[in-house]
C-alpha cells in the first residue's frame, strides 16, 4: 500500500532511531591472485578462499561467496562508487556474519575491482542492474535479498524495477538516486571532495574525501587511506571511474530520475542513513522514504555514509533481522 505524501506515515519501530513515517556456470573459477585484499572474521571468509570469477551474459564478473550450504534467500552485496572501491573494501567486515546464516555474495560491479568495464550503452546503474540479473541467473539464484550502499543502492533499485521477480527485499544505505538535496548544499561536500580527488589524485585528497564519508573517525586508519589511494591509482582506474560517472550524466542516456520511478519499487525496503552523512545528507532520507511504497527508515547517530563499516555490529543485526522476516 502506498504511503501518503502528507502526514506522518506508519512505521514499524526498529532498534535505534526510526523516522515515523539454473544453473551454476561451469566456468566459475577461483581467483589465482597471490596478494590479500584484507581479511574477514574467519578462515572460511577470507578473500582468497572465497574469490570467484564468472561469465554472466555479456559481463565478466568477480565476486566473493560463502555460506553456500545455508538455507534461506541468498544475500547479494552491492558496493558504492568512490575512488578505489570494490566489493571487499565495502563489505569484508559484514561478510562472515551474513555467511553464518545465508548464502552470501559480494559483487565487484562492472568497472570496479576485478570486474572489467564495458562500453557503457546506458546510464551505469541500469547496466549494472543488468549484470546483477545475469549473475543471479548464472548462479541459479531465483531471488535474492540485496544490500546496496550509495550507488549500489541505486543499482539495487534499478534491478528491483527491471526484474522485480529476482529481488525479495532490500537494505539500502544512503542510496543514490532516491534522495534530493532540498536543504543541503548541492553538490554535497562529499561529492565535491570526490571529484577533487579524481581531478588531482593524491593521498591527501583521498584523506579529505574519506573524511566526508564518515561520522565516526575511529574507523579511518592510515592503512585504509593508503590502500584506497593505491587501488584508485592503479592504471586505468580513474579513467574508468570518470567513464562511469560520465554515463550517468550523458544526455543520450537520460531517463526519469530514480526517485520519480520509486513508487514502482514494490519490494520491502529498509533505508539506512547516517545522521552525519556528508555525501547524501540525512535530510534526503525522508524524501526517499516518502517515495517508496513499502519502506522503513533507520538512522544511526555518530555515522556518515558508511553505516556498514561505522556501525558494523548494529548494522549486521539490523539487516539480518529485516531479511529473516516473513513476507
Amino acid at each position: 500500500m502506498r504511503l501518503p505524501l502528507i502526514g506522518p506515515p506508519p512505521c514499524r519501530a526498529l532498534s535505534g532511531t526510526c523516522s515515523n513515517g539454473a544453473r551454476r556456470h561451469s566456468a566459475i573459477r577461483r581467483s589465482a591472485a597471490t596478494h590479500r585484499e584484507g581479511t574477514a572474521v574467519s578462515e572460511q571468509t577470507d578473500f582468497d578462499s572465497t574469490s570467484r570469477t564468472i561469465t554472466a551474459g555479456r559481463f565478466e564478473l568477480h565476486y566473493n561467496e560463502a555460506g553456500t550450504d545455508k538455507p534461506g534467500t541468498p544475500v547479494l552485496f552491492l558496493h558504492g562508487s568512490g575512488p578505489g572501491v570494490n566489493g571487499w573494501s565495502n563489505f569484508s567486515g559484514n561478510f562472515a556474519a551474513f555467511a553464518e546464516q545465508r548464502r552470501t555474495i559480494i559483487l565487484d560491479m562492472p568497472g570496479f575491482g576485478r570486474s572489467p568495464a564495458l562500453e557503457w550503452d546506458a546510464a551505469y546503474p541500469r547496466v549494472a542492474a543488468e549484470a546483477v540479473a545475469a549473475l543471479l541467473d548464472e548462479l541459479g539464484i531465483e531471488k535474492a535479498d540485496i544490500v546496496g550502499n550509495s550507488m549500489g543502492g541505486n543499482v539495487a533499485c534499478e534491478a528491483a524495477l527491471a526484474t522485480p521477480g529476482k529481488v525479495r527485499r532490500m537494505a539500502l544505505m544512503g542510496p543514490g538516486g532516491l534522495a534530493e538535496n532540498l536543504f543541503a548544499p548541492n553538490p554535497s561536500e562529499g561529492s565535491r571532495r570526490l571529484f577533487d580527488f579524481l581531478k588531482n589524485p593524491s593521498e591527501e585528497a583521498m584523506e579529505a574525501w574519506v573524511d566526508t564519508m564518515v561520522g565516526n573517525r575511529d574507523v579511518v586508519s592510515p592503512e585504509l587511506i593508503a590502500d584506497r589511494t593505491r587501488r584508485a591509482l592503479e592504471p586505468g582506474v580513474i579513467a574508468q571511474t570518470m567513464g562511469i560517472f560520465g554515463s550517468i550524466f550523458n544526455p543520450e542516456f537520460k531517463t526519469l530520475p530514480l526517485w520519480a520511478r520509486a513508487e514502482g519499487i514494490v519490494q520491502p525496503t529498509l533505508l539506512i542513513w547516517g545522521r552525519d552523512d556528508r555525501m547524501l545528507p540525512y535530510e534526503g532520507a525522508h524524501f526517499a522514504y516518502r517515495h517508496l511504497p513499502d519502506a522503513e527508515l533507520h538512522v544511526f547517530s555518530n555515522c556518515g555514509h558508511w553505516a556498514m563499516i561505522e556501525q558494523r555490529e548494529s548494522f549486521n543485526r539490523l539487516v539480518l533481522e529485516y531479511f529473516t522476516r516473513e513476507d
